[in-house]
């Protein structure tokens, strides 16, 4: 008797390992999916902590892109903090019932589809 189980048996089918950019890519799909079931006003816990965990998403990518060992070319590190600096604006006008979450929404789908490479999509 094995008392091992395969890995394919829970669903662990690929042997490739997972890099940084598939761990990102988690991250924002949870807080996406989050943000996609909650009402897109801020008038219930739901929206609220979907909000909050995008901000907090937000900023601690922005701190990782200020970091000066970031890989990343300048040109995308800026583009990606003023991204964040929207982001995070966006969703304390959401927490504060002037806007919507729709932007939001956009926004982590438009970065996990750079993610995955789908920049045509």
């Amino acid at each position: 008797m094995n008392a091992v189980t395969p890995l394919t048996d829970h669903g662990y089918s690929s042997s490739k390992l997972r890099t940084p950019r598939d761990a990102e890519y988690d991250v924002f799909s949870r807080v996406t999916r989050m943000l996609r079931q909650a009402p897109r006003k801020a008038d219930n816990p739901d929206t609220i902590q979907a909000v909050y965990k995008n901000n907090e998403l937000w900023t601690l990518l922005a701190i990782d892109l200020a970091d000066p060992g970031n890989a990343l070319p300048d040109a995308t590190k800026a583009g990606l903090i003023s991204l964040a600096g929207f982001a995070i604006r966006h969703g304390q006008a959401v927490m504060a019932g002037t806007a919507a979450t729709d932007p939001l929404i956009d926004i982590n789908m438009t970065i996990m589809r750079g993610l995955r490479g789908d920049v045509g999509a």
